[in-house]
């Protein structure tokens, strides 16, 4: 029987897991505000430098929704901070994942053209 075809109580158990483990994807997304940021990041010139104020104008998001999710958007490797600036700055970090979420996007948008 494959997981599809699952009965409720076994869908909900390999729901739990997911949880439980999540995968790198689930891990970033399960915060309701991270799509946003991350569509913000997206939409940002190479090499421009930000704080939290500046990068929460830009989200739409409030400076506490950005100051709530910077440590795990450091820790993923999408932004970097810049060294030496005060108050502390960021960018778009320049990573491996940075170029595939960036070759994600550009496939997803080119879909049904």
């Amino acid at each position: 029987m494959s997981s599809i075809d699952q009965p409720e109580d076994a869908r909900k158990r390999t729901k739990e897991l997911r949880t439980e483990h999540p995968s790198g994807w689930l891990h970033l997304t399960q915060h309701d505000a991270v799509p946003i940021l991350i569509d913000a990041l997206l939409d940002l010139p190479p090499n421009r430098e930000f704080n939290k104020t500046e990068f929460a104008r830009h989200a739409g998001v409030t400076r506490q929704t950005v100051g709530n999710y910077t440590d795990l958007l450091l820790e993923v490797e999408l932004i970097e901070e810049v060294p030496n600036t005060s108050p502390r700055r960021y960018r778009v970090a320049d990573s491996d994942v940075v170029r595939e979420l960036f070759e994600l996007n550009s496939a997803l948008n080119g879909v049904g053209e």
